[in-house]
């Protein structure tokens, strides 16, 4: 089991280093595919030694081999992270499908979460990958399909009525079809617990945020919303549960 773990990790490693690229590259409308990683300081064309993800970071104290300008952070970190989820991931759903699919939506919610927070936008690429992974799981799992199918409309639909009340001024359109998608993939019933985790950590970090670092009063739901996603997809189960012991 130990190796299973570590293979996840140093896939979900692998995985997080091209999701620094989506980071990136979707914000800037730059081709993802096709364009080989580069310094973005010198244009210098990283070799394979470069881009072993943590390693190579560590290895060259955070600086580019060629030029030697300095490499944030965020790589790394970044890298690590998706690794530690895909292993939470794997703890939870064991090898399966479901697994899979739940590793590679939540390497596009820290995508997500990470251009919100810095752009305000959401990319739809990403909000159709993560509907994607829903309905290859309605395939997976048919028996489930209705409580998948309600969970694209548990919460869009409430959003879209804010939306419309607001004339976008409340929320955007890409939170809206964030919460769609991700209600395909984890049904009604977690993905109401996922917009109230959002919510939470929203009006809790933000105000923090505000406070000790100076960020506008505009929100960026985006990245709590994919925290709450995250959250439901490894614990969601266990909170429901817990919560209906209390009352019965």
């Amino acid at each position: 089991m130990i190796i299973f773990y570590i293979i996840l990790f140093a896939y979900g490693a692998v995985i997080g280093s091209f999701v620094n690229v989506l980071i990136y590259r979707l914000p800037e409308h730059q081709d993802v595919v096709r364009v080989r990683s580069h310094c973005t300081s010198c244009g210098y064309q990283l070799r394979w030694f470069d881009l072993i993800p943590i390693v190579s970071w560590v290895i060259y104290g955070g600086r580019c081999r060629k030029c030697g300008s300095r490499i944030s952070v965020q790589y790394p970190f970044i890298e690590a992270l998706n690794g530690v989820l895909y292993i939470l991931a794997g703890v939870k759903y064991s090898f399966s499908i479901r697994c899979l699919l739940v590793c590679l939506t939540m390497s596009a919610l820290v995508a997500i979460a990470v251009i919100d927070l810095r752009t305000f936008i959401i990319p739809p690429s990403l909000n159709l990958f993560i509907g994607i992974m829903g309905v290859i799981g309605i395939i997976t799992d048919p028996q489930g399909m209705i409580k998948y199918l309600a969970g694209l409309f548990s919460v869009s639909l409430l959003l879209l009525l804010i939306y419309l009340i607001s004339r976008g001024r409340a929320i955007g359109g890409g939170d809206i079809k964030l919460m769609a998608a991700s209600g395909l993939l984890l049904g009604w019933q977690l993905n109401i617990l996922a917009f109230f985790i959002g919510c939470i950590l929203g009006s809790i970090i933000h105000p923090l945020r505000m406070k000790l670092t100076g960020a506008g009063k505009v929100l960026a739901l985006g990245p709590y919303l994919a925290a709450g996603i995250i959250i439901s997809l490894l614990w969601g189960d266990e909170m429901i549960a817990a919560y209906l012991r209390l009352y019965i």
